[in-house]
């Protein structure tokens, strides 16, 4: 067996689809299947059950995936362990965000931490949570901006901040008229959220039960791919939506738009940096923190170190 087949087992476990694990891991989807036919033939059992709409892993393949998971963090940490060995703030260091913080917090924290590591360079990554969880835990990204809660075994988090949401709306709408908008304000025929898969999305409909037609009713609402597009989606209103207060940073529309806080107990999300147990450049993560606190991100509320 070979490392490149646990991790295509990996992945196929993780998503129990074989086109979608295929394209996680940037191959077809024969060549996955083929890889997975080899190991399964090698080893003599079958680690996944298949139909034409399911994968499902079976009992004996459950132990194998689990033991393929510690042989790959193991792998991983021999890497953390050499860059280690090399100084912890001049080799690269792999982040990611997912993507309704990215946009808003890298450009804050970048210049800081340019002065803070001056020769760590430093790669940047978006994706959705799953994603960078699978990422992670394989050592393809050596830490993550999440919003909690983000539990993963062998990853430790670290909360950084607080951030309250807004209402984002067209200064014409009728509650434009309002100092503060109530949840139940919100209904799901003028409400643009985020598409599946973006956790603020469903963030936002556990603050707005309102905001999501009932079982059954039709949705009128277009969704959006980014926090971006429903800004302008509500420019040139289609509708209103829920932002997190960093992305009202960015100032545009400024003729056109307008923001008002919820009434009330102000919903807001906690977001957290979180790495492998093993990573091996505590410097390096520190120097991640410290920028954020030195940043001139607004309307957060910062936690203790």
């Amino acid at each position: 067996m070979t490392l490149t087949e646990l991790r295509y087992a990996l992945t196929l476990a993780a998503e129990k689809h074989f086109g979608r694990a295929a394209a996680l891991c940037h191959v077809s989807q024969p060549t996955l299947s083929v890889a997975i036919h080899k190991l399964e033939t090698e080893l003599g059992v079958s680690i996944f059950e298949r139909d034409r709409s399911h994968v499902r892993v079976t009992d004996v393949g459950k132990q194998i995936i689990a033991q393929a998971q510690r042989a790959m963090d193991e792998v991983s940490q021999i890497h953390d362990i050499a860059q280690g060995g090399k100084s912890q703030l001049e080799t690269p260091l792999k982040v990611g965000a997912i993507y309704t913080i990215g946009p808003y917090l890298f450009p804050s924290i970048i210049p800081n931490l340019k002065k803070i590591a001056a020769h760590m360079p430093l790669i940047i990554q978006e994706d959705f949570t799953a994603n960078l969880r699978l990422k992670l835990s394989r050592g393809e990204l050596d830490a993550v901006f999440v919003a909690l809660p983000f539990t993963e075994t062998g990853v430790v988090t670290q909360a950084l901040y607080d951030e309250p949401f807004v209402v984002l709306m067209r200064k014409d709408h009728p509650l434009s008229k309002k100092e503060s908008i109530k949840p139940a304000d919100l209904n799901a025929n003028e409400m643009l959220l985020l598409g599946e898969g973006h956790c603020f999305r469903s963030q936002v409909i556990d603050v707005c039960p309102n905001c999501y037609p009932a079982e059954g009713a039709a949705r009128q609402a277009v969704e959006g791919t980014s926090l971006e597009t429903l800004r302008h989606m509500v420019a040139s209103g289609m509708g209103i939506t829920v932002l997190p207060s960093t992305a009202t940073q960015i100032q545009y529309y400024k003729s056109i738009l307008c923001t008002k806080p919820f009434a009330g107990k102000i919903p807001q999300r906690r977001i957290a940096l979180a790495w492998r147990v093993s990573f091996t450049r505590p410097k390096a993560i520190g120097a991640l923190i410290r920028a954020l606190h030195a940043s001139s991100m607004r309307d957060i509320c910062l936690l203790p170190e």
